[in-house]
């Protein structure tokens, strides 16, 4: 790993560094780099989460000289709603939360995003930080400032662009993870080599065994690689108005996919089933090689992620992307490769194209 902190940044908007290390004993030095005059700091974990690392993290953040209190919410992506961050909000108003207070969102992507809406509307606004805990949360959700929750069966359609004043990164974490959890991760981790960088996903190949036993160095070097796709695109565009769309490459089929399987399917392999779908509108456009496309699927299923599914019909499916919030229009704005490492906007797929595509990843029952 080149550097121990990577500085998001955009002239005039926003800027924050991701710190990578291999605990949480710098948490409060890192807090308290930022100059905030903060009485309080509400941390907000899940039930999963909070038996873990909740008491490590508040007695750290209790070093800073605030009142530190905590909030725990019941895990599950089915618990992302409103009602769920009224609770925060109650919470906050019983502390005599204020403007100049902060929270923490500790745990995977559901944590952070709720924790960053729930700050981004308090009051009209107050600040806060992410302490990832998965995978998925280290090298995805915790970086670009998007927050929400689901509304009823609509993934993430009530949210606002918030960054966070801090991303810190504890690589220990990813030992505690289910199977599961580390596969979604890969997903998302995936994908980012796919979308921009060829170099890297030989990188993954190359260090497959290391990364599938979690060894630190090079599971923090994966990570910081990742961080770096990612905060490259969304400094270019930080509100979704362009380039950044390219970081959605699998979540329109896959978030289809996870809304029609309520949820029980992870998120990074539903991302993984819809980067195959993906993979295989490319090679039908002639964009990439048949080769390539052979070779995203190996890729993923090196990482235990799935590149098909079962039991459901492509027509609800295809229907279901049209209520994502990707759409442009009555246009499916589609992330597709023009070679592996160059992914794109496409806007010109007809259902029969995307039908294509759905039918490509779903195996017989």
């Amino acid at each position: 790993m080149t550097e121990e902190r990577i500085l998001v940044q955009r002239e005039g908007t926003f800027h924050y560094p991701i710190v990578f290390r291999k605990d949480f004993s710098s948490l409060s030095e890192e807090v308290l780099s930022l100059s905030k005059k903060s009485r309080r700091i509400c941390v907000v974990s899940d039930s999963h989460v909070a038996p873990l690392y909740l008491d490590t993290v508040t007695k750290e953040l209790g070093k800073c000289g605030m009142k530190v209190t905590a909030y725990i919410l019941p895990a599950g992506e089915s618990n992302k709603n409103l009602d769920q961050i009224q609770g925060i909000y109650e919470h906050l108003i019983q502390e005599h939360f204020d403007r100049n207070d902060m929270l923490a969102a500790l745990g995977g992507g559901v944590t952070g995003d709720m924790t960053g809406f729930a700050a981004a509307t308090y009051l009209r606004g107050i600040d806060f930080i992410q302490i990832p805990t998965t995978l998925l949360s280290q090298v995805d959700s915790s970086i670009g400032g998007k927050t929400g929750v689901d509304f009823r069966q609509y993934k993430n359609m009530v949210g606002a662009f918030h960054q966070p004043l801090l991303v810190y990164t504890n690589g220990a974490v990813l030992k505690t993870l289910p199977d599961a959890e580390f596969a979604s991760g890969m997903g998302e981790v995936i994908k980012h080599g796919l979308i921009r960088d060829k170099g890297y996903s030989t990188w993954l190949a190359c260090n497959r065994e290391a990364i599938l036993e979690r060894e630190e160095s090079t599971c923090l070097e994966m990570i910081y690689r990742s961080c770096m796709i990612k905060k490259t695109v969304v400094e270019k565009d930080p509100t979704e108005q362009g380039e950044r769309a390219v970081l959605n490459m699998g979540h329109t089929i896959g978030h289809a996919i996870e809304k029609l399987k309520n949820f029980t399917m992870s998120h990074g392999a539903c991302v993984a089933v819809g980067c195959a779908a993906s993979a295989f509108l490319s090679m039908q456009k002639g964009w990439i090689t048949e080769e390539d496309y052979k070779g995203v699927l190996r890729q993923l299923e090196a990482f235990h992620l799935p590149v098909e599914t079962t039991g459901l019909s492509p027509e609800d499916i295809l229907q279901t992307t049209k209520s994502d919030k990707k759409m442009d229009g009555k246009a499916v704005k589609f992330i597709l490769l023009k070679g592996w490492g160059n992914a794109v906007v496409d806007r010109t797929l007809t259902d029969r194209d995307l039908l294509s595509g759905i039918h490509a990843v779903l195996a017989a029952d």
